[in-house]
C-alpha cells in the first residue's frame, strides 16, 4: 500500500513529455528493468533488462549499472539524450542508483 501511494506521488510530479522522456525503472527479486517512456504518445521507446546482458557476473548492483549503461547506448542511438529519471516505488538506493549511475555514465542527462 505504501509503495503504492509512494509511486502514484511520484508520477503525478513528472510526465515523460517528447522532449526529456520519462525513465522508469522496475526491480523484480532476480532480475532489474528499465524502459524510457514517451507520456504524450503512450509508447515504450527504450526497453532492458538485465536478461539481455550477455552472462554477466558479479553482484546485483554491478548488473543494475551494466544496464544502465546498455540503456544509455541504446538510448543514444534512438537519439535520446535527456530523461527524467523515475525510481517508481523504490528508494534511490542499492540497485536503483547502480543503474541510474551506469546511464549517466553512458552519457543520458537526468
Amino acid at each position: 500500500m505504501r509503495a503504492q501511494r509512494r509511486a502514484r506521488r511520484i508520477r503525478e510530479k513528472m510526465r515523460g513529455v517528447s522532449l526529456r522522456p520519462r525513465l522508469s525503472v522496475y526491480r523484480s527479486n532476480k532480475f532489474i528493468y528499465a524502459q524510457i517512456i514517451d507520456d504524450t504518445i503512450g509508447k515504450t521507446l527504450v526497453g532492458v533488462s538485465e536478461q539481455q546482458l550477455e552472462k554477466a557476473k558479479g553482484t546485483k548492483s554491478e548488473k543494475a549499472k551494466a544496464v544502465g549503461l546498455l540503456l544509455a547506448q541504446v538510448a543514444k542511438e534512438k537519439k535520446i539524450k535527456a530523461v527524467s529519471f523515475d525510481k517508481g516505488q523504490y528508494k534511490y538506493h542499492g540497485r536503483i542508483k547502480s543503474l541510474a549511475d551506469g546511464a549517466r555514465e553512458g552519457g543520458l542527462e537526468f
